[in-house]
């Protein structure tokens, strides 16, 4: 415990010492956050909308949000981890503003099945993000554009799930989904975006583990 001689408050770590600098209205202690979380939150933005203005916007909108809604913060979880939810929601938001429009099919993406119900292709088995070869600096590129190339509503959930680290349960209440619906989009998301990754897999094998 230490004595925060900015707000006159006892507090037990940085992060409570910040809250409490934000709580009362201290523009110093705004800017810090913007400056030590803006960058990591844009990535989040980008990661989800694929647009630049669209994600600067939610990042601001998310901050706007964060800020008004302090006093009802009460430090259930760290400061960094609410403000991720928040511009998680700004940009699943912006997402569903952009109008519901007719969505490729995913069924193209997918592995082909021999009549014996092995796969066509031979795998790697999926660890994402723990399987650090996919994100070597020269992968991250196919990586990321693989991403980009699924469906909308199964790239949200792999970028979630797999990129977020959000548990199912969480993702289905962003989403507004049944947790199922959750696990079957991952799982068909995964199998699309190993298909797609294959050309650029190091070390192919014929193991697969399917969804979580």
């Amino acid at each position: 415990m230490t004595f925060d001689m900015k707000t006159g408050v006892t507090v037990s770590s940085p992060d409570e010492a910040l809250l409490a600098r934000l709580r009362t209205g201290d523009q110093a202690a705004y800017e810090e956050l913007v400056r030590s979380e803006g960058r990591h939150l844009l990535a989040v933005a980008r990661r989800l909308l694929r647009n630049e203005e669209d994600a600067q916007d939610a990042v601001q909108q998310a901050f706007l949000s964060a800020f008004r809604a302090l006093p009802s913060f009460h430090g259930q979880s760290r400061l960094t981890t609410w403000l991720h939810r928040i511009v998680t929601n700004a940009a699943l938001m912006k997402l569903r503003t952009r109008g519901r429009q007719p969505e490729d099919s995913i069924e193209d993406l997918l592995p082909t099945y021999l009549e014996d119900g092995h796969h066509v292709e031979q795998f790697s088995e999926w660890a994402l993000p723990a399987e650090a070869r996919l994100l070597r600096r020269e992968t991250r590129a196919h990586v990321r554009a693989a991403i980009d190339s699924l469906p909308q509503s199964y790239r949200t959930v792999l970028l979630l799930r797999d990129i977020e680290e959000m548990s199912t349960e969480e993702t289905a209440r962003t989403l507004g989904v049944t947790p199922n619906t959750v696990k079957i989009r991952l799982h068909r998301a995964r199998q699309a975006l190993l298909k797609l990754l294959k050309p650029t897999m190091a070390r192919p094998c014929a193991g697969h583990r399917v969804m979580n």
